[in-house]
């Protein structure tokens, strides 16, 4: 007989949103293969009582960030010990690949805030080189996307230009290439360069591939700002162009102006569903602050051409006072059309250890320390550390937030980012912190229901049939956890703090995570699109 892992005893909340139950889990090949009353299981194998805990399928990370830490890091406890067991990567229109031998360090310095400059091989070129490279064995499984800035770096570099109509075609082949080797979309970053000097027709040509695949689009769109909604309706409007299903990544409402918003958003949303028949979903993480590379707020036009040309327009004194003017007075592209409130910008992270008397302060905080204006503080730290460090916005709405994560359309995404000094809790804690804090705490949701969001409805978004659902013939990527303490411990100040409640994780039957301790099993592979 085959060896058998049994969860006997656990409360079942199935993913399916329906009502929770108690039964006991047969795994035997990575799957479940039974799902018995409590108390009918016989085996021979491992039996684990879980009596008193609830059983799940494992959490989908929808939006993560962790493209090399699930290569550099096999513990990769920031979500292991979660209960995440699949991380769709590739995101905001950057990533590791696809790349060529000319982007690829380019690259790597852009995304340094992201994350890191890890020692790894870089060997890889393509999407399917990429996830070969994950199928050697990783702490969690993992789904990707093609980046759009990527495939826009590969063709016309860092140019605010258009395509020729022959450089539209061989991006266009390049993301076919990255459909093919199994990717589930594209995403854009469209406040990052090189991606944000795309035009709306140009990204809905790069997605007559993805349509033809079966694909979906991912926009990180242009405005979560002063234009927040229209930004929203022009992705609804690409996705109707695209004929493609649209996945909306961090779908939040943020800054002041904003405040109570999100129905906006979400009528959008429900108006093109109902209209034009889109499939759309969002992901969103539960924390008002946002996260991303220190550079961000600089206007697209002082990226153009990387990071060398960036810091060189920083460098000559009448380029810099025009940045930093449209920086404090106008609102860049990069901050969303939004004027800089400098007491909002947190820095988490640097590249330069000689700078980390930087770390965990707002920037208007430093100036005032040191005397300086916040504006020639930003520049000359940005310079310093030439364009490497990390940062948090606190510009997001609670009651959007709120808002947003009853919609039926709901993810989540951690976006977490997890280099720095003091990076976002978000990374530790975006699982936890709704089961803990939304669901037990403020019943924003059921209990039932946020799994559903957590774990079936992405399942869905992927095309992934077998995942995201405790049945019978199921993948064994599993949760357990104890619905009375689960919570989220990491904080602004101490992010990564492992959250308390999660006793066991399995993935394809295999524990990562048992009695709430990482264990040294690397079961995690690529889960590449119709395959």
């Amino acid at each position: 007989m085959q060896s058998e892992t049994v969860l006997t005893g656990g409360r079942v909340v199935d993913g399916t949103g329906g009502p929770s139950r108690r039964a006991d889990l047969v795994l035997r090949h990575g799957r479940i293969s039974r799902v018995l009353p409590p108390g009918n299981a016989r085996t021979t194998g491992t039996v684990v009582d879980v009596d008193g805990l609830v059983v799940a399928p494992g959490f989908i990370d929808m939006h993560s960030h962790s493209d090399l830490a699930v290569l550099a890091d096999p513990a990769h406890e920031a979500k292991t010990l979660q209960g995440v067991t699949l991380e769709v990567l590739g995101q905001d229109g950057l990533g590791y690949a696809p790349v060529t031998d000319d982007t690829v360090e380019e690259l790597r310095a852009q995304l340094a805030g992201w994350n890191g400059r890890p020692r790894l091989d870089h060997s890889w070129r393509t999407v399917g080189g990429y996830l070969d490279r994950i199928d050697a064995g990783s702490p969690v499984n993992v789904a990707c996307l093609v980046p759009q800035g990527n495939v826009r770096m590969a063709v016309v570099g860092g140019e605010d230009r258009p395509p020729t109509p022959g450089e539209l075609d061989r991006m266009r082949r390049i993301v076919a290439q990255g459909m093919d080797d199994g990717a589930h979309g594209l995403s854009t970053g469209l406040t990052y360069t090189p991606g944000m000097y795309a035009t709306d027709d140009e990204i809905t040509a790069l997605l007559g591939p993805v349509q033809a695949a079966g694909g979906y689009y991912c926009p990180h769109h242009r405005n979560y700002g002063s234009r927040v909604v229209e930004s929203y309706r022009e992705c609804l409007e690409i996705a109707r162009r695209a004929q493609v299903a649209l996945h909306l990544a961090h779908c939040h409402v943020n800054f002041p102006q904003n405040r109570g918003r999100a129905p906006e958003v979400l009528d959008a949303i429900d108006e093109a569903t109902v209209r034009y028949g889109l499939d759309v979903t969002l992901d969103s993480y539960p924390y008002r602050a946002s996260a991303t590379h220190l550079g961000a707020p600089l206007p697209g036009w002082a990226q153009a051409g990387g990071t060398a040309a960036t810091l060189e327009r920083l460098r000559d004194a009448p380029t810099r006072a025009r940045i930093l003017r449209e920086i404090e007075v106008e609102g860049t592209d990069g901050n969303h059309g939004v004027p800089m409130d400098w007491s909002a910008i947190v820095v988490t992270g640097v590249g330069d250890p000689a700078l980390s008397w930087a770390v965990g302060s707002s920037v208007a905080d430093l100036a005032k320390k040191r005397g300086e204006e916040p504006a020639d503080l930003y520049a000359d730290l940005l310079v310093a550390d030439e364009l490497r460090g990390g940062c948090l916005l606190q510009v997001g709405n609670e009651e959007n937030i709120r808002t947003i994560m009853r919609h039926s359309s709901h993810t989540a995404g951690s976006d977490g980012i997890l280099v720095g000094a003091k990076p976002h809790p978000r990374g530790w804690g975006t699982f936890p912190r709704y089961l803990g804090h939304y669901v037990r705490e403020l019943g924003v949701l059921t209990l039932e229901e946020c799994v559903r969001h957590l774990t079936s409805r992405p399942a869905r978004r992927l095309g992934l049939t077998d995942r995201g659902v405790v049945q019978t013939g199921a993948v064994a990527d599993l949760v357990v956890f104890d619905p009375d303490t689960v919570a989220a411990r990491a904080t602004y100040d101490e992010p990564r703090l492992a959250p308390q409640g999660v006793h066991h994780v399995l993935v394809s039957g295999d524990f990562t995570v048992r009695d709430g301790r990482r264990t040294d099993r690397l079961p995690g592979r690529s889960v590449r699109r119709n395959r």
